[in-house]
């Protein structure tokens, strides 16, 4: 079974990309602009270690969601893996826990565990997961993920990072001894410049196999399997 490309979860998804596409225009037109180099990471990282919540406020109202195709990925995979239970970092809007728990629903059920800090993002990701009918798959969590994901209430199966990026790492580390053998961990926005993240899981010291993937070219996306 696959619902996802009709009835309630396609005219929610649908919606949601027409109404980012207003919201994130100027965004994406000024981060054009800018010089991406090893500094402007330096300086973003900086930021969010000092104040993650403050750098967030300033984007709330922006989605800064998943292309559709990396949707669609997603919800491959959760399929691919048989996923019984998915953590995501950085819900914003809730475009991609809308891909996830769709799989998670076209399997027969289980939980897809959120975490946001801003908590007028985490009211807009609940009620667009209403929109799509997936609301009893979802637990969104508000606030400082090093907090909100201490306890996630079992094995996980599959990761997606997707949000303040100095974070993946320590986030990684806090899920492991959760994850399960095979485990899919995804990290968008993990670019090579000067990242700890994609050292540490392309180490495969570490337990873990990773590498880029073209999906959705230019978002720095990286797959890695965890293998011990």
């Amino acid at each position: 079974m696959e619902t996802l490309s009709t009835g309630r979860v396609a005219d929610t998804l649908a919606r949601l990309f027409a109404e980012a596409e207003l919201a994130d225009r100027p965004l994406m037109e000024r981060f054009a602009e800018v010089e991406i180099d090893d500094a402007f990471f330096a300086q973003q990282i900086a930021l969010e270690q000092d104040d993650l919540r403050g750098v967030y406020q300033g984007y709330a109202q922006n989605f800064l969601n998943v292309a559709p195709e990396y949707g669609r990925f997603l919800y491959q995979c959760a399929r691919a893996r048989r996923a019984t239970r998915i953590v995501e970092f950085g819900t914003s809007m809730g475009v991609s826990a809308i891909y996830l728990a769709a799989a998670l629903r076209d399997m027969g059920g289980a939980q897809l565990v959120g975490s946001e800090i801003e908590p007028a993002k985490a009211a807009r990701a609940r009620a667009n997961l209403a929109s799509a009918g997936l609301t009893e798959f979802v637990d969104i969590r508000v606030g400082d993920a090093r907090e909100t994901l201490l306890d996630v209430g079992g094995p996980i199966d599959m990761v997606l990072l997707d949000g303040a990026f100095s974070l993946y790492l320590p986030i990684l580390k806090l899920l492991e001894p959760y994850l399960t053998s095979g485990a899919v961990i995804l990290a968008e926005n993990a670019f090579d410049h000067g990242n700890d993240y994609l050292d540490y899981v392309r180490d495969p010291t570490h337990g873990y196999l990773s590498q880029p993937i073209p999906v959705s070219e230019g978002r720095g996306n990286e797959y890695s399997v965890f293998v011990r």
